[in-house]
């Protein structure tokens, strides 16, 4: 009894250390508001933390209910790209659909993504600085600094995709990244070269896929060996490394099924799914109703942001998708979802989607996927298909055969091969954070003419060059004035 009272007090406390936070981001100890040597003493607290790192990926960070967690930052991304669609003007991150708030140094849409990344990094050190000399057993401190590391790199790769220039292959990379915070201090830190941030990134996981091997995760929140390997060939494919993002692609994919057509149509709103890798399950004590994923990207919720403005697909990424696809069904054309049910108050607009779904009209709980082995199956198509290797093809009919029975083999070498590549991949992580990525990793522009998009709500901005400054998100500039080693991007 004393030792589950224990846990549940220290999990109380961890709570109020991932979720506070001073206006300087980084010169704050994670355990400001505990007892240091009690937190880290033993694995058994450290695990502690580890998961209380685990519940931070869904939970409000601010005032706003919009930032909730890993959910609403791939959501802001994804409304930053081409591919999804505001209907009307009455939703969040609208700043960041018109990119006015991505540079403006003093949004908050650029202050939420930099906050919560750090945050989560400087959790991440306290375990992997205290770790060696806590309490407990071999095993556990693997398992501890192993996701540790993982955490630390994810949150560094995304933090310097969105701050700094776009890593390019074969050149020396050295325009300005982020921070490389692998401290837990007051220490301030100029920003890294893009380079020595992706060397970091790689050493850390490289080191996680050590430590993990053998460990078997009790649900997929837990971020496990395969996590790692997928991770690796996320990264390798945004340096350009593709020999190495197909391998670990391939290692990643590795044993999981992809799945069935039935799964699938129902297969967004439950981490257990086949093909889910890592993702967040948002519990019924732990939800925070208009704040949750699925109180912004589900179609059924009955709140505000979902009546009035549903997310909708690109109408002309939509109609190249075949009818005999199920991922077409995943979104309505007529915008009337007739097997929803939905209410006569919620706004009906074409090509609005039901990919993510909540639990019902009253609760917006959805499981929120951060990984699934349908991207393994696309990393490791590109990377062979340009590397010019013959089952490029194969490995990406695999996946498409599963969504399309009527898919045939492709033909398509080269650029085109990559080309129906990208495709596909639009279609499948439609709405899963990746397409403003996706765009800056290939220096392609943004491209929204031609669609849905409606000028109006964009504020005119229905396409961006790859050239453009604003593809460098600014540095908060809170941030810079309590960090004066930190340069800002160009304004």
């Amino acid at each position: 009894m004393k030792s589950n009272y224990i846990k549940q007090i220290f999990f109380a406390i961890s709570m109020l250390v991932l979720t506070s936070c001073s206006d300087d981001f980084l010169d704050k100890t994670p355990t400001e508001f505990v007892d240091y040597e009690g937190a880290t003493k033993t694995t058994e607290n450290l695990m502690t933390l580890l998961n209380g790192i685990h519940r931070s990926l869904y939970i409000r960070y601010e005032s706003n209910q919009n930032e909730n967690g890993l959910g609403s930052l791939m959501e802001q991304v994804d409304i930053a790209g081409d591919d999804l669609v505001y209907p009307v003007s009455n939703a969040w991150f609208l700043q960041v659909y018109n990119w006015n708030g991505i540079a403006n140094e003093n949004s908050q849409d650029i202050r939420f993504p930099y906050r919560t990344y750090y945050r989560i990094i400087r959790n991440a050190n306290t375990i992997l600085e205290t770790v060696d000399a806590a309490t407990g057993s071999d095993a556990d401190k693997k398992i501890l600094k192993g996701q540790a590391l993982l955490y630390r790199a994810f949150c560094h790769y995304q933090l310097v995709q969105l701050f700094g220039k776009r890593y390019v292959n074969g050149v020396d990379n050295t325009q300005l990244g982020v921070p490389l915070i692998l401290t837990v201090g007051n220490e301030q830190f100029p920003r890294s070269t893009v380079e020595e941030v992706y060397t970091q990134i790689n050493k850390d996981i490289d080191e996680a896929n050590i430590l993990l091997v053998g460990y078997t995760k009790p649900n997929n929140s837990h971020l496990g060996l395969k996590v790692g390997q997928g991770l690796k060939a996320r990264v390798a494919l945004t340096q350009g490394n593709w020999a190495i993002a197909a391998d670990y692609a391939a290692q990643a994919k590795a044993g999981i099924a992809l799945m069935t057509v039935e799964q699938y149509k129902k297969g967004f709103n439950d981490f257990t799914a086949a093909e889910w890798m890592w993702g967040s399950h948002i519990n019924e004590v732990q939800t925070d109703y208009f704040g949750n994923f699925g109180a912004y990207m589900s179609r059924n919720y009955n709140s505000t942001v979902i009546r009035s403005c549903p997310k909708a697909i690109n109408s002309k990424l939509y109609n190249l998708i075949p009818t005999t696809d199920v991922r077409s069904t995943l979104f309505d054309k007529t915008g009337l979802h007739t097997a929803l049910n939905l209410p006569s108050n919620y706004s009906k607009y074409p090509y609005t989607s039901q990919k993510f779904l909540s639990i019902s009209t009253g609760d917006s709980r959805c499981d929120v996927p951060y990984m699934r082995v349908a991207e393994m199956y696309l990393i490791e198509a590109e990377a062979k298909a340009r590397l010019g290797l013959a089952d490029a093809n194969t490995i990406l009919f695999t996946l498409v055969s599963a969504r399309n029975p009527s898919y045939v083999l492709s033909a398509n070498t080269g650029q085109a091969l990559v080309d129906e590549i990208w495709f596909q991949r639009r279609i499948e992580l439609w709405g899963e954070g990746f397409r403003f990525y996706d765009l800056k990793r290939t220096n392609s522009p943004l491209d929204r003419t031609g669609a849905n998009h409606n000028s109006t709500i964009t504020n005119g901005v229905l396409s961006v060059p790859a050239t453009d400054k604003r593809w460098q998100w600014l540095i908060p500039r809170a941030e810079i004035n309590a960090n004066p080693l930190v340069v800002q991007n160009e304004l």
